[in-house]
């Protein structure tokens, strides 16, 4: 029988470190080429956008699709979690939540596996809930000592400062400028809604990886050309998905300054079939649009623990 798992399910059961490990699973199946993702599909309705988004695990014995609804900036997101073999369905999640956890871990296994191992100094734009599971992932995989945090309102940003600081243990600062987010960071990470570009590309010193991770539109872009130019690895978690949602590289390729056929999924940097980073002084770049094989991944090891946990309403369908 199915069950029906809340928020307050999910908050009880799901962690980083599990989000993280069902990530860095699902992209090692990609680059094995055991996976099959559906990009995220769009469809208007008179005041919002319905998105739906698939993805098989064949190996795991698991299937599912997250959809959500964009009503006057208001979401609510639902996973439907299939069994691979019988067909029957497990689990409806409600995946405010687990999108959270899993857009950090996306950027978390990009981080050590394209990050200079000794990095410690982290700039990240966006204050909102997805920058604190960045915050969270990047600091599970990396010594991290320093964190500058920049956003538009200050007000807001010196509240998450504060509240992340006590969450990580590590402190984190508000940056008075973009470019203090940038200047001599190991890391930069994007976490934001904007449209245009958050920092100039010239400020990035050598060596740092950047997780560009707010952007999945092509009318929307984070980072700016220069930045794409300037990075030696270009790692996006779905090239396909790509090519229709990263304003962001599509930019760069409008001016010469990339090559869709550069970019390289991330599944093939962890299985070792291209580097994810050569050496020290390389700029690398994870440009992360959030797809479907994260969802499901982490909502089978959810329904999992719930099983063991005997937790979730039943749903006699």
């Amino acid at each position: 029988m199915a069950i029906l798992l809340r928020e307050s399910d999910v908050k009880k059961l799901a962690t980083m470190e599990m989000a993280l490990e069902a990530v860095e699973e699902v992209f090692r199946l990609q680059g094995e080429k055991r996976t099959e993702n559906a990009p995220r599909r769009r469809c208007r309705l008179e005041r919002g956008l319905l998105h739906v988004m698939s993805a098989s695990l064949p190996t795991l014995g698991l299937a599912g699709l997250k959809s959500y609804i964009t009503i006057d900036s208001k979401t609510k997101f639902h996973i439907l979690l299939y069994g691979g073999e019988g067909g029957q369905l497990l689990a409806m999640i409600e995946a405010e939540l687990l999108g959270q956890l899993r857009t950090g871990a996306a950027t978390g296994v990009a981080t050590k596996y394209m990050a200079r191992p000794d990095s410690s100094r982290l700039g990240i734009f966006g204050t909102g809930f997805q920058a604190r599971s960045q915050l969270d992932a990047v600091c599970a995989v990396r010594p991290i000592k320093t964190i500058v945090a920049f956003g538009r309102n200050q007000e807001r940003r010196e509240k998450f400062c504060q509240e992340m600081s006590e969450m990580l243990g590590i402190r984190v600062e508000p940056a008075s400028s973009p470019e203090q987010a940038v200047r001599d960071m190991d890391i930069v990470i994007t976490a934001t809604t904007s449209k245009e570009p958050v920092f100039n590309g010239e400020w990035l010193a050598q060596g740092t990886h950047i997780s560009a991770i707010g952007c999945n539109h092509l009318s929307r872009r984070e980072i700016d050309v220069e930045t794409v130019r300037r990075s030696a690895c270009v790692v996006v978690d779905s090239v396909e998905q790509s090519m229709l949602e990263s304003g962001d590289l599509a930019s760069a390729v409008e001016a010469e300054a990339f090559y869709w056929e550069d970019a390289r999924e991330l599944g093939l940097v962890v299985v070792g079939e291209f580097p994810g980073r050569e050496d020290d002084r390389e700029i690398t770049l994870f440009k992360s649009n959030g797809i479907a094989l994260e969802d499901v991944a982490l909502a089978g090891r959810i329904y999992q623990a719930a099983s063991k946990a005997h937790l979730g309403e039943s749903l006699a369908l």
